[in-house]
């Protein structure tokens, strides 16, 4: 659930569950106070969490000296000038780059095959799959 903190012009508290509370606002240069992770950062810690944790899961599923994982994303927006698929040349493409540090004795193939799994990771299958988003007012 995402409501209003009541504090600044887009600050938001983000409820997980009934059990986590973050912050999400906008960047300064936007309007924002930056007194949380922006929309896009928070899709970001969604796919890096994600591609993280189902490296460990395959990892330890192998018995692979796998000793940690960390991903690093950033995201941006580029023109589709170059896109031969495109229905608007003139539309955005948006970029995500993943960056993964596989940490430990791990062989080329065992990280090859980890690099590979990554794209199986669940988040990373949502955001390649058609999306469709409902939206209806809740009245009361």
């Amino acid at each position: 659930m995402v409501s209003e903190t009541g504090e600044g012009r887009f600050s938001q508290w983000v409820s997980i569950g009934g059990k986590h509370i973050i912050r999400s606002d906008e960047p300064e240069k936007v309007g924002g106070d930056d007194s949380g992770g922006s929309p896009y950062d928070l899709l970001l810690a969604g796919l890096g969490s994600c591609t993280s944790m189902t490296l460990r899961m395959y990892a330890d599923r192998k018995k692979w000296p796998l000793e940690n994982v960390v991903v690093t994303l950033s995201h941006e927006k580029s023109y589709a000038e170059d896109c031969v698929d495109c229905k608007n040349k003139s539309a955005k493409i948006d970029h995500i780059h993943r960056n993964i540090k596989i940490i430990g004795d791990l062989s080329d193939e065992q990280r090859k095959r980890l690099l590979e799994i990554a794209d199986m990771c669940p988040v990373h299958r949502t955001l390649h799959s058609d999306i469709r988003v409902t939206t209806q007012e809740e009245v009361g």
